[in-house]
């Protein structure tokens, strides 16, 4: 069977654009696939952590991954620093991995910008890792979003890399899994940005721990403009708060964009934004009473990524070992 790997990093605030843009894939991804969901702290600490929210943030996403539909019996979940395969293997692939690659990876520019020479190597070398997490149990498909096309390519060159310095068909060449457009949430305040954990604005976005007063408020107060929604999909070039509503409409109704817009077509966003809460409020109402449940028991939470270490750990300490004896390194 072809295996998944994917991770978020646990930095808190998940939310809507979280659920439609990944979590909600990764549960369809769990009928056909072997899935392994990693909550990649290694990565959050790339940038300052408190220690005392990483451990809380960790359990949160844990609790997502379960209330939005992830079978624990069948999925491997874990947190990523619990598997030090995952460190071991990154120092390997990073001794395959020239520096002119990584000079060229856009991500590392933007998150360090004009303070580069005081930036982490955590944050230079964070590709490496993202590609030893990848190969540590050769998975052959990741869902990646935009953002982490170039270092999935990235994951792919350093595999191969290794195939031909050691002349064998070790890894595989991971394929990418890119979901539609319309899984792509912006901002309730601003259609032109995504909509982000980060922004200053609660507003700006529904996370999965809202209860349902909040969501529908913060569906109401949208940002929207005076015209009556169109009657087909080239009306809402120029309006992308009204193009971001619908798609929300539509991916929460699992309908096409083109299907929404012909549903609302004349409607007043008055009339649109309450269907679109009711909406809301009835699917992520669920996830965010079964997030709040399961992280009232914490011991709970951390059995599921115990057990999820355990068999993670398995699978790739077998490859390591693989590895290792392919590079040569003595196991007396």
């Amino acid at each position: 069977m072809n295996r998944i790997f994917s991770g978020i990093q646990p930095t808190g605030n998940l939310h809507l654009g979280n659920y439609l843009g990944a979590i909600r894939n990764w549960v369809a991804l769990q009928k056909d696939f072997e899935c392994i969901f990693c909550i990649v702290d290694l990565h959050a600490i790339t940038q300052p952590q408190d220690p005392k929210l990483l451990r809380a943030h960790t359990r949160e996403v844990t609790a997502a991954y379960i209330a939005c539909g992830i079978d624990a019996e069948t999925v491997t979940i874990f947190n990523q620093s619990t598997v030090a395969v995952h460190s071991e293997l990154a120092w390997i692939l990073g001794c395959l991995t020239p520096l002119g690659w990584l000079n060229r990876m856009t991500q590392f520019k933007e998150k360090a910008g004009k303070q580069r020479d005081n930036a982490g190597l955590g944050l230079y070398a964070y590709p490496v890792l993202m590609a030893a997490d990848i190969l540590a149990y050769k998975a052959t498909h990741v869902p990646v979003g935009e953002d982490q096309k170039q270092h999935l390519e990235l994951a792919r060159d350093i595999a191969g890399a290794f195939n031909r310095r050691y002349g064998i068909e070790y890894f595989p060449l991971p394929e990418p899994q890119i979901f539609g457009a319309a899984t792509r949430v912006m901002s309730l305040r601003d259609g032109s940005k995504k909509m982000s954990k980060s922004d200053t604005s609660d507003m700006s976005r529904i996370n999965l721990t809202d209860g349902p007063d909040q969501i529908a408020q913060k569906i109401k107060r949208a940002k929207t403009d005076p015209h009556p929604l169109p009657d087909d999909v080239k009306g809402l070039e120029g309006r992308p708060e009204a193009e971001n509503l619908l798609g929300i409409y539509a991916a929460l109704t699992s309908k096409s964009l083109e299907e929404a817009v012909r549903e609302f077509a004349g409607a007043q966003f008055s009339t649109f934004k309450g269907a679109l809460a009711g909406l809301s409020v009835e699917v992520l109402g669920r996830i965010g009473d079964e997030m709040k449940r399961l992280m009232a028991d914490p011991a709970h939470v951390d059995s599921i990524l115990r057990r999820g270490a355990e068999r993670a750990g398995a699978l790739a300490g077998t490859y390591l070992r693989e590895v290792q004896d392919i590079v040569g390194f003595l196991r007396p």
